[in-house]
Formats: C-alpha cells, structure tokens, sequence
C-alpha cells in the first residue's frame, strides 16, 4: 500500500519535472498547481519550489524562457541529461541511454522522438509514476544530481531551488558518492568523442548552443 509519504514524493517529483522542462505557456499555467502541490509537501522539499515559484511569478515569462537556454543549453555544467556526468560524450553513454529506454518501454512508456530518456525533468516524470524504479534511478545518478544542484548554485540560478527539492527527496550522499562527485568536479566527464550513432543520430544527442532541449514538453 502506498503511503502518505510516497504519495507526497511522487507529487514533489511531478512537480520538479514541470519545473525543469522548457517554461512554455503550457508551463506557465500550471504554476498555481504546482504552488498547491508545493504547499502540501515536506518542509525540505517543498520551501526550495515555492522560492522557485515565487521567482517564476515575478519575472516575465520571456526572461525566464531566455533565462532558462542561457542556463541548460549554453552552460556545459549545468547539463540536465543525468548519463553525461557519469559518461561523457562516450560509448558507454549511449549504451546507459539504450538501457533507460528499455526500462521505460517495459514499463509502458513510450517517448517521442525529440526526448532523450535521462534528461530529468523525464526521469522525475517517469519517477512519479513508478516511484520505487524511479526512485533506483536517480540514487544510480545521485552524483550527477548533486553536481548539477552546485553548479547551478555557483550560477546563482533560480533552478538551483528545483535541484536542492530534488536532492532532498533522495538518501544522503555517502562516502562513495561523495568522491564521485568530488571526482567530476575536478575532472569532468569523460571527453571521448565516439560512440553514440548506434543509440541516437547527432541531432537528437544534447546541444549547448541549439534551441531549447526542453522546448517540447
């Protein structure tokens, strides 16, 4: 039986999906119920999305679209696809993005063809639908997810408030993970640059300098 608490985290988990998609007019006007949703969760998770949503009120939706390419599609280390941190532009990326996919579709989900299966507004969304597998795969990306959360926050972005409510849904960093993200701070991904055809043509792999990666969700 699922639990007030799994219920509460699953909407959390919706909610920060929305959040970190492209904020077209779809998204702007579901913020008063990602508000409603923000005010009913934990104090942990839900303050950082009502600071978020409290900046999303106040700025113009232009600004914030404009904000939201200059960060995520023009700044490298504030990546949203999870297997970049952990894989770099490499063989092995394409291999984790294959196994995403299969786990979705076995699941009974289907993606259109512009997404990619571990950007994380997608995982967030998949999470809140399947929390325990969800739940799996983003502790598997626990690493990543912090670095993304304090690179955002060295970026003084508003986005950073949506990644501190997601690390609060997740278990304390331990030891190992803890040197991963140390790991990727001083090193970066992986930077081979071969690999990924098989999985996805160039045109559906990230670009930090195209248009908005989450412009159709």
């Amino acid at each position: 039986m699922t639990t007030a608490t799994e219920r509460r985290t699953a909407a959390a988990w919706q909610a920060q999906s929305l959040l970190l998609g492209y904020p077209d007019d779809q998204l702007i006007g579901q913020l008063d119920l990602v508000r409603r949703v923000a005010a009913g969760l934990d104090e942990p998770i839900g303050a950082p999305l009502q600071r978020f949503l409290s900046h999303a009120a106040q700025t113009p939706p232009s600004r914030l679209a404009a904000d939201y390419v200059a960060t995520f599609d023009h700044r490298k280390r504030c990546c949203l696809y999870l297997t970049y941190y952990a894989h770099g532009d490499t063989r092995k990326r394409g291999m984790a993005l294959l196994t995403l996919k299969q786990a979705y579709t076995a699941a009974g989900l289907t993606l259109s063809d512009d997404e990619l299966p571990d950007h994380l507004a997608v995982v967030l969304e998949f999470a809140a639908a399947h929390p325990d597998l969800g739940h799996r795969m983003l502790v598997e990306h626990r690493a990543g997810i912090e670095l993304l959360r304090l690179a955002l926050g060295d970026a003084d972005s508003p986005w950073a408030w949506v990644l501190d409510s997601v690390s609060a849904t997740l278990p304390a960093l331990h030891g190992d993970q803890r040197d991963a993200v140390m790991r990727l701070a001083a090193q970066g991904p992986p930077e081979e640059q071969v690999g990924l055809a098989p999985f996805a043509p160039p045109e559906y792999m990230p670009s930090f300098d195209a248009q908005p990666q989450g412009a159709s969700r």
